[in-house]
């Protein structure tokens, strides 16, 4: 038998997200004592300290506080499900499901997918972040985030993981570039000319790939971690790209003509996943969110909507 309440819990919570004791008291309508003493209930039933508390600097999580930290936020995602389901008798899908996705795949996935699961789904509240995938795992691994889309370049043992599809990567370049009348691309001839990195992990990452296996190193003459900056640079013709997602329309936001190629030496390309913490256990919510990107982007190539 459990001897901490919820309450305790969401004590905790509050206190490690807002830095201080004052503030989650600020947070939670409630006094500061009154949440000084509800932390220090939860160390003495789990017989760990979980905060150090320095006067006039706020708290500072230990390593047991950051471990309980993680557990406390699903136990309390957990019993708000509960409670939303145990209302409706299970009938409707309530509750609530953040989505993280990885900044260039945002665009062509995130959109069709929220559309077609708030129609769906009416009644769950759904957020979303997008950002770098490093970043975003932090997120995942933290609680603050319920499913990850993203490729499998980073996705470790430590989280389960669906392939949604396969992604290639394409060269784009300008249509006045040299490489626009190449009949066929390589990497050794891509080597030769400058290049427009997107550099942001895990693409960085994944092009370094393509020519390390080559023995090969691109000229890199410009890094942005922009993606439509990176476009742009592309189509005023200062260098190349490698980039794995493409818009429908190939123009910049300036309207300019971009040429967009299949690169043949990718072969294995890079999938493209839905990933989630395998010590935990996904709401109701987060599984209709699995299921239904296995319905839309499970394929070899995603269908454009």
């Amino acid at each position: 038998m459990s001897h901490y309440t919820l309450r305790q819990l969401e004590c905790f919570v509050s206190v490690a997200e807002e830095g201080s004791i004052n503030a989650a008291a600020t947070r939670m309508f409630s006094s500061a004592s009154a949440i000084s003493s509800s932390v220090t209930s939860l160390e003495d039933a789990l017989d760990t300290q979980l905060l150090v508390r320095r006067k006039a600097h706020g708290v500072t999580l230990t390593p047991s506080g950051r471990f309980v930290l993680t557990k406390a936020r699903r136990l309390l995602q957990e019993a708000a499900e509960m409670e939303r389901d145990a209302s409706s008798a299970g009938e409707d899908l309530r509750g609530a499901v953040t989505v993280g996705c990885y900044a260039t795949l945002a665009p062509s996935l995130l959109g069709r997918l929220i559309h077609e699961y708030t129609t769906r789904y009416p009644l769950v509240d759904v957020s979303f972040v997008h950002g770098a995938q490093p970043q975003l795992l932090t997120e995942l691994h933290a609680g603050k985030v319920d499913l990850l889309f993203s490729y499998d370049l980073q996705i470790g043992p430590e989280l389960h993981h669906r392939t949604l599809y396969k992604a290639h990567a394409n060269v784009v370049c300008s249509p006045e570039h040299p490489l626009a009348q190449a009949e066929e691309l390589t990497l050794a001839l891509l080597a030769q000319h400058p290049m427009i990195m997107l550099d942001m992990a895990p693409s960085r990452e994944n092009t370094l790939r393509l020519f390390s296996r080559l023995n090969l190193t691109p000229r890199v003459r410009f890094r942005t971690s922009d993606f439509e900056l990176t476009r742009s640079l592309v189509g005023r013709n200062l260098g190349w790209a490698i980039l794995v997602q493409t818009p429908s329309h190939p123009v910049t936001f300036e309207g300019l003509p971009l040429m967009v190629r299949p690169l043949p030496e990718d072969v294995d390309g890079v999938s493209v996943t839905v990933a989630w913490p395998s010590q935990s256990r996904l709401s109701r919510a987060g599984t209709a969110m699995v299921q239904l990107a296995e319905e839309l982007f499970g394929q070899e190539t995603p269908v454009p909507h």
